[in-house]
């Protein structure tokens, strides 16, 4: 019989790699194939905030999803860093997501308005999900 502890160990393990495959899957769509759609969504104020182009935030918040997605499952002494990054990262973007769905403006997998608003009331659990998966050992 496994103990209580381990069975959790075991869940939170799952759940890490299961975020890092999600993470892993939207970094590479930002930085490949969904690219110019994800271009249409980028807030003006965001452009103006970072002073970058919208196609080099979409590429910078790929290229920080593809990190987070290794960071995850190559950092293991770092866990609960990383996993907090992740948190802040989900909560980084939640503007810019609360944006297109006011706009209505579709991106990839995001064409209706209850598709983008299902993705703001995800995004709560994505923030649990990352710091619940990178507690413990």
């Amino acid at each position: 019989m496994t103990a209580p502890s381990a069975r959790f160990a075991t869940g939170r393990g799952v759940a890490r790699w299961a975020l890092a495959a999600l993470l892993a899957v939207a970094g590479a769509s930002h930085v490949t194939w969904g690219r110019r759609g994800y271009r249409i969504v980028v807030p003006d104020w965001a452009t103006r905030l970072t002073r970058l182009d919208k196609d080099a935030i979409v590429l910078a918040s790929g290229a920080v999803e593809l990190v987070l997605a290794v960071g995850l499952v190559a950092l293991p002494t770092q866990r609960r860093s990383v996993g907090r990054l992740v948190a802040a990262f989900f909560i980084a973007v939640f503007p810019g997501n609360v944006h297109q769905w006011q706009t209505g403006r579709s991106a990839p997998l995001m064409r209706t308005d209850r598709a983008r608003f299902v993705r703001l009331l995800l995004q709560p659990p994505l923030v649990v999900w990352a710091l619940w998966s990178t507690r413990g050992r």
